[in-house]
């Protein structure tokens, strides 16, 4: 056998190899929706908002996978008296299938409301949840914590767990944290702020052009991170929010998502995953980083293994009025 047509035999058995690896890379990925009925409904013109709503429940439709929403129930209020158009935009939501958690009343910050105080806003934030579900045959079984802030102790982070457990709740984590509401809230301030013509609509266009391959890079990132702290791909869980961009972008990054391997699953099958056993644990500062991150500063990784992750450009962030994620 000649070198030459030993190389090539080589170099099709090491492409040959590579490509089973990346075809036993098991890509899973479960989609959760915060801040329901609508994330900016105190900014969103009511007339407009029967529109938004079913402008987003289409590209859900159209995406069609798995959904768990997280319900602030302050937003269902007006003058603070629920408001029955907006408690049917939460039944909109039983009906086409997806099931929907508590994200507290207020998507209040517990480590600046304290935990007392955070309790009391997880009971208020299922006044209408849990008779809506019940109508159903349903109880609300999860729990989101707003900013993801967790607790800044393990003795919170402990306390809080009980009394989630107590009531019925399990928390649900984020693993692929990202900036996609600060490109929401820019889309929105142009649609609001900007006079339609040209100009506003090449301005929405590069905003969606741009978030898809943003949120592709964010989900890269994260895959890598798994890999490099667990060892294989953790089925993932995705934090997006009810908005204007996700009305119209939604489908095409489900897609997306999926042309990149990933097969789209209920957050129950992504929790039975035992990496999610390790619950809270790692992390203690103000801020609510991805569970991946958690974990990774419980291992006390250098500061080199979160290098890399993927920002928001700049020009999205002037464009929300923003200095910062």
């Amino acid at each position: 056998m000649s070198k030459r047509l030993r190389a090539g035999l080589g170099m099709i058995c090491l492409l040959s190899s590579l490509c089973v690896h990346a075809q036993a890379v098991d890509r899973r990925i479960a989609v959760t929706i915060d801040d329901l009925p609508w994330q900016r409904i105190g900014q969103t013109p009511e007339a407009s908002l029967p529109a938004q709503h079913a402008a987003l429940l289409a590209q859900l439709r159209q995406a069609g996978v798995p959904v768990v929403g997280f319900v602030n129930e302050d937003k269902l209020e007006i003058a603070g008296q629920v408001a029955p158009q907006r408690l049917s935009m939460l039944q909109d939501w039983l009906d086409a299938g997806y099931e929907l958690g508590n994200h507290t009343y207020g998507h209040v910050d517990l480590h600046e409301v304290g935990l007392p105080a955070f309790e009391d806003a997880i009971l208020r934030g299922e006044r209408q949840l849990r008779p809506l579900l019940a109508e159903r045959g349903q109880m609300p079984r999860y729990f989101r914590h707003p900013y993801l802030r967790a607790g800044r102790t393990p003795q919170e982070r402990a306390a809080l767990s009980g009394f989630l457990g107590e009531h019925g709740y399990r928390i649900v984590p984020v693993t692929v944290d990202n900036g996609e509401w600060v490109w929401a809230f820019a889309y929105a301030r142009v649609l609001e702020q900007q006079p339609a013509g040209a100009a506003r609509e090449a301005t929405l266009r590069q905003l969606r052009r741009g978030y898809v391959p943003y949120m592709l890079n964010k989900l890269d990132y994260f895959e890598h991170q798994s890999q490099a702290l667990l060892g294989y791909a953790l089925p993932q869980i995705w934090l997006m929010h009810a908005n204007e961009l996700n009305a119209v972008c939604y489908a095409e990054l489900v897609a997306a998502a999926q042309r990149r391997g990933y097969r789209f699953i209920t957050v129950e099958e992504a929790l039975r995953d035992p990496a999610y056993a390790r619950g809270e644990a790692g992390y203690d500062g103000r801020f609510g980083p991805s569970w991946l991150h958690r974990w990774a500063m419980a291992e006390n990784k250098p500061r080199t293994f979160y290098a890399g992750e993927p920002e928001v450009p700049k020009w999205v962030l002037d464009l929300a009025g923003l200095e910062g994620e």
